[in-house]
């Protein structure tokens, strides 16, 4: 059986680079969600997300397109992020996807609790939120409002009693970056083996 790997975390817990590491590193097609807000400084449209307007969001919907969506009130307006149902065909390959708690159980209900795999990385919050302000700090515009009602968002949304409700047992810490993808690395690897896929041996 092919995976979906899905990736979760709260904001600044390093999943966008963990993200593009197992894409270089492992034998795994992208998910890559769909996104009103607006393109960072170093995103590429395509490669992150596919940044869509409004208006696109809207005739995606007409057309039953999604697969799940959510929306955020941020302090720059409605921001919303979505994945389309044929974001990934497992019959063709095992997939990498980076997102939400929120989003990871409509996936996982979708395409069944066996296909889709968690991956949840955790990071001490005071490493986060300086993380999370080095960056903004790196924007034409930085959104320190945004940044703070991330945060504390994050805070509600990956409450334990969720992660427990959500079946999410094990995590990685991503304190070290090489530790934290090696162990990611180790037990993907060890999964797409069993499934027959080739992996290098490094990986396992």
């Amino acid at each position: 059986m092919n995976h979906l790997f899905y990736i979760m975390g709260k904001s600044a817990s390093g999943k966008d680079s963990v993200y593009q590491w197992l894409l270089r590193e492992l034998p795994l097609k992208p998910v890559v969600l769909y996104t009103t807000r607006p393109r960072r400084a170093h995103e590429q449209d395509g490669r992150e997300y596919h940044f869509i307007t409004v208006e696109q969001l809207r005739e995606m919907r007409a057309k039953s397109q999604l697969l799940e969506s959510r929306t955020y009130h941020t302090e720059a307006g409605d921001w919303t992020y979505c994945t389309a149902k044929d974001a990934a065909d497992l019959s063709a390959g095992s997939y990498l996807a980076i997102g939400t708690l929120e989003s990871y159980l409509p996936i996982r209900a979708y395409y069944g609790e066996e296909a889709v795999v968690p991956i949840y990385i955790e990071v001490d919050d005071g490493v986060r939120l300086a993380r999370a302000l080095e960056r903004e700090r790196q924007e034409k515009a930085p959104r320190y409002t945004e940044l703070c009602r991330r945060f504390l968002a994050d805070a509600e949304d990956y409450a334990e009693e969720n992660l427990m409700q959500a079946e999410i047992g094990r995590r990685f810490e991503n304190q070290d970056f090489a530790a934290c993808t090696a162990e990611i690395r180790a037990y993907i690897a060890a999964l797409l083996a069993d499934d027959g896929t080739a992996v290098d041996s490094e990986a396992v």
